[in-house]
């Protein structure tokens, strides 16, 4: 795929719970190195090393999805032109926040946690926040993430020395408050997660899947997807088999970051906003749609 052409020439990335925007390096290069423009914004307060998060997690306590919705928003209303806006776990989510705000000119939701409305709820992903899930104290505290936390969650795919040399470089404390707002969004009418599932003027939205994901198994992801059937909006959905939740740094990510790019530069280019919203009766293709 060449350098950026006509209407996007922006890539936001948003990473996810239990990382930072050090957890998109190899996604940003490999774009970088393509032409594009690469905005990497941290969750609000989290602009910090790894390192230093760890040391004092405080700025990660206080997250709440509302709140890094209404941030990333801003980052993106100031630019000169939509961007496309790519989410990791709970950045799928936000990004799927930001579409339905009309933001964005296509979005790539990656191994997302779902929006309000998907009832699945995997036993594989109950373990995987059980370090935070199991006691309601957590609700306001940043919880750390174990090496062996992070095998089970993101490291199933590599060996043990991979895993932990990721877990090292990448992972932080987990913001209790967001994950309990994710995991509650369905007995919770007032959701931040809630998202118009019918709206037709919308940038189109690919979703995701690894196939093995503990975190977000593809029923999740394609529970997910399904909820859009109301919608003329674009819509599409990829599952990636053998693929864990990390899916920005495990061996074989570059696969799953070109086609990623290469959907959403296609999808945006042909389908901008503009596009969509002077012909809302557009038909919506099929959900492999590239």
């Amino acid at each position: 795929m060449g350098v950026p052409t006509g209407r996007v020439d922006t890539i936001v990335l948003i990473h996810g719970l239990w990382m930072t925007s050090r957890s998109w390096e190899n996604w940003a290069d490999r774009y970088a190195a393509r032409g594009f423009r690469v905005l990497t914004p941290a969750w609000p307060g989290m602009d910090r090393e790894v390192e230093e998060l760890r040391a004092d997690p405080t700025p990660i306590a206080g997250q709440r999805i509302a709140d890094i919705t209404d941030h990333y928003a801003r980052v993106i209303r100031d630019l000169p032109r939509p961007p496309i806006i790519m989410g990791h776990s709970i950045g799928g989510l936000i990004t799927q926040l930001l579409l339905d705000r009309k933001l964005g000119a296509a979005g790539v939701a990656v191994h997302s946690a779902p929006v309000r409305g998907v009832l699945r709820l995997p036993l594989s992903t109950l373990r995987s926040g059980f370090s935070i899930l199991h006691s309601p104290a957590n609700r306001h505290r940043a919880v750390p993430f174990t090496a062996e936390d992070f095998r089970y969650a993101f490291g199933n795919t590599m060996s043990q020395q991979e895993s932990d040399a990721a877990w090292e470089r990448y992972a932080v404390p987990g913001a209790g408050r967001v994950l309990f707002e994710m995991a509650f969004a369905n007995l919770n009418p007032e959701s931040a997660a809630e998202i118009d599932k019918k709206r037709d003027q919308r940038a189109p939205l690919l979703l995701t899947a690894g196939g093995a994901d503990h975190v977000m198994p593809p029923s999740v992801i394609s529970a997910n997807a399904s909820l859009y059937r109301g919608s003329t909006a674009i819509t599409g959905y990829r599952c990636n088999p053998g693929r864990s939740h990390f899916a920005l740094g495990e061996p074989g990510w570059e696969e799953e970051a070109d086609f990623a790019l290469e959907w959403a530069v296609e999808a945006a280019n042909e389908f901008s906003p503009t596009v969509v919203s002077q012909a809302p009766g557009r038909r919506r293709p099929s959900p492999n749609h590239r």
